[in-house]
């Protein structure tokens, strides 16, 4: 069976979904009864819902969800890390119905102008509460803040960090540096873990093909190794560049030299390991 470790869900008469543009075929509701009919007849029987919005009602709906639905088994919230309270803020979503299946926090550090806002005192402070509180924390970023993940990371070596999406690497540009080089040096921290996630996304939506995709794959592979990488489906966010089945399709081809044990270690045992599904 197959993990999926990276998804969405939002319901647009409850939020509005500001960083979605108006006409983008993304601005309408997609739930966890969208995302089932795909997913489960792909082999996929668990996932990990993450957040979306910077709001602190997110997190609790999500908890409320993921009792309800068999299907999500982990659920990436958000809180303000530079919260005083950071500490009882975290315990409290723990005791929230539900509280069992939050497994990480995350924040949108890619819109962050402070390129080394993750080193921040207030915030290393918050990313230690949350080593503290049992979680991971999942990293959004840009390509030029690895440097500055890198160094959270030898800051915290008792915090598991996740990187989404391989740190967003330039795909529709094909140039590879010097992400490759920062993403590596991020990898030294043994730590850190990376999600095979959100890259069709950066790649050219109208043109993209496996084989575009596949120089930052091994460069991950490489520098990650199957132990610490995991597949994520970046659903529904990936819709407009490709399907659920075809994102899937893509990370098997992307996958389909390392052997069967290899393989399920990507599509299984590191996201069940490292966010204790």
């Amino acid at each position: 069976m197959t993990v999926d470790a990276h998804h969405h869900v939002w319901d647009l008469s409850v939020r509005d979904q500001d960083w979605i543009p108006r006409l983008s075929p993304l601005r309408r509701n997609f739930t966890v009864f969208d995302l089932a009919p795909e997913a489960q007849p792909a082999g996929v029987d668990r996932t990990v819902l993450v957040q979306t919005v910077t709001v602190p009602e997110e997190t609790p709906e999500f908890l409320e969800l993921a009792r309800a639905h068999d299907l999500i088994a982990g659920v990436v919230g958000w809180t303000d890390l530079t919260r005083p309270d950071i500490t009882d803020e975290l315990a409290r979503l723990r005791e929230l119905p539900g509280g069992a299946f939050l497994k990480g926090i995350r924040h949108q550090v890619q819109g962050e102008p402070d390129p080394e806002w993750l080193l921040r005192p207030d915030v290393l402070r918050g990313l230690t509460a949350v080593a503290d509180a049992g979680l991971v924390y999942d990293l959004v970023v840009l390509p030029h803040q690895l440097p500055a993940c890198a160094r959270a990371a030898a800051a915290l070596p008792q915090l598991t960090f996740v990187l989404d999406h391989l740190g967003k690497p330039p795909i529709a540009s094909g140039a590879l540096k010097p992400w490759a080089t920062d993403l590596h040096a991020l990898a030294a921290h043994p730590h850190v873990f990376a999600k095979l996630s959100g890259l069709v996304t950066e790649a050219d939506p109208a043109s993209w093909t496996v084989d575009d995709l596949r120089p930052y794959t091994d460069t991950a592979l490489e520098s990650f190794g199957p132990d610490r990488l995991m597949f994520g489906s970046d659903w529904p966010v990936c819709t407009p560049t490709a399907t659920y089945g075809e994102v899937l399709g893509a990370a098997g081809q992307l996958t389909a030299g390392l052997g069967e044990s290899e393989r399920t270690k990507v599509f299984e045992d590191t996201a069940t390991r490292v966010y204790a599904l």
